[in-house]
């Protein structure tokens, strides 16, 4: 019997979400879940994407912790989806300000205000080389240098969504996350990637976590796609992380 334990990547509407901390915790209660992340977007992101500013985030503590004491049978995460902003993979939380929260995600977003100018075009040249395949491949070093560069500089808990949009070399990032301890996303709203791309990863020794990055309540653990997609990849279901397998759980 397979059980997911959580949903490590969902929204509100204090960043790109439609639903509150509550709705959300319900929504994963609901599922069965054991365990739910708030995790919104970081500040960066552009278009009211991310959250107003980095206070948001006591708002949404504060919310979490109310939730917590009503609903104390599933346990409740403070996370923040954060953006590389830099080619050296700075994020746009800072370094002593992540110790606040429970569990840290972090992912390559094109729409985000960047740290420089190098880094503006290289994300002005991520949205050319969508509709252009040799400027995006000819950015698949860069791309896969700044992800790199972020996963050890900080305490990443998730990549989410790697490649999405974006060229990057699987096997390095895959090694990469293997080496940090970070966990690769198998998101369930973007059909980005490949079975290929994940026997890749898996094989350079990464291993997974299905994240629904809902960013309205009713797809709060919408997650067993996650599941089919590992199954046709080859990848057997003890490397995801937020998966239970009969009494079994993978750590």
């Amino acid at each position: 019997m397979l059980t997911f334990l959580a949903d490590y990547h969902t929204h509100t509407y204090h960043s790109h979400g439609k639903g509150s901390v509550e709705d959300n915790v319900k929504a994963a209660l609901n599922k069965g879940l054991e365990a739910i992340a708030i995790t919104d977007h970081g500040p960066a992101n552009l278009f009211g994407v991310g959250v107003k500013n980095l206070k948001t985030f006591e708002l949404i503590r504060q919310e979490l912790e109310a939730c917590q004491v009503k609903y104390p049978a599933i346990r409740i995460l403070l996370g923040v989806e954060a953006n590389i902003i830099s080619l050296g993979g700075t994020l746009d939380i800072p370094i002593d300000q992540l110790h606040e929260f429970d569990i840290i995600l972090a992912g390559l977003h094109l729409l985000v205000y960047p740290d420089n100018l190098a880094t503006a075009l290289l994300f002005s040249g991520n949205l050319v080389g969508r509709f252009w395949a040799r400027l995006k491949n000819a950015l698949r070093e860069i791309n896969t240098q700044a992800v790199i560069a972020s996963l050890n500089r900080y305490p990443i808990d998730i990549l989410t969504h790697p490649g999405l949009h974006v060229n990057i070399d699987t096997e390095a990032v895959g090694s990469a996350c293997c080496q940090t301890h970070t966990y690769m996303e198998i998101n369930t709203s973007h059909d980005h990637i490949t079975p290929e791309y994940l026997k890749i990863a898996y094989d350079a020794g990464a291993r997974f976590v299905i994240g629904s990055d809902a960013h309205s309540p009713h797809r709060v653990g919408d997650l067993i796609s996650g599941v089919e997609f590992a199954k046709t990849a080859g990848v057997p279901l003890t490397a995801i992380h937020n998966l239970k397998i009969g009494q079994e759980t993978w750590t």
